[in-house]
């Protein structure tokens, strides 16, 4: 009974002799002698298997430990169901971050080119003889010209993204 309790602990917590031996600081054979039951660990080895098992000494000499195969099953299989409710909960909270992230996009937009449109390119009544204002007219410019001619992609891409986005819920 005892050897038949050693063996199925050690395999249950995934040791090899070899392994459990190391952790014992003694040699192979001598687990495999106990595993066979030609021999018996004494009251202090017993009491080192039990730490090393995290089992108390009972169950070692107690009845029979078989090997819970169907209960770790089920153990993996409800760690993996919450593992994968945790990705899925990503999955749709990520979704959720690109949406509004595209629907400020589309938002930023229109308010800039709502700016812009009501401001009618003040720089082109400015007096550029000033250096430091014809820096900032030819900056204010080179803005509205890249802005007027990336914005439209912007916001066709940004609404293409968000019915994309609602169309896979």
């Amino acid at each position: 009974m005892l050897n038949e309790n050693i063996r199925a602990i050690r395999k249950s917590k995934g040791l090899s002799q070899q392994e459990l031996a190391v952790k014992l600081n003694i040699v192979r054979q001598t687990v495999s002698k106990w595993e066979q039951g030609l021999s018996v660990p004494d009251s202090d080895m017993l009491i080192s298997l039990s730490e090393v098992f995290e089992t108390p000494v009972s169950t070692l000499l107690g009845e029979n430990v078989i090997e819970s195969e169907v209960d770790d099953l089920k153990a993996i299989s409800a760690k993996l169901e919450v593992i994968n409710l945790q990705l899925a909960q990503r999955k749709t909270t990520g979704k959720k971050i690109m949406q509004w992230f595209l629907i400020s996009l589309c938002v930023a937009t229109a308010a800039i080119f709502a700016v812009l449109f009501s401001l009618e390119s003040p720089y082109l009544g400015w007096d550029f003889s000033d250096p430091e204002t014809a820096v900032l007219g030819v900056a204010f410019h080179s803005f509205e010209w890249l802005f007027v001619r990336t914005a439209p992609m912007i916001l066709i891409g940004a609404v293409v993204g968000i019915f994309l986005i609602r169309k896979k819920e």
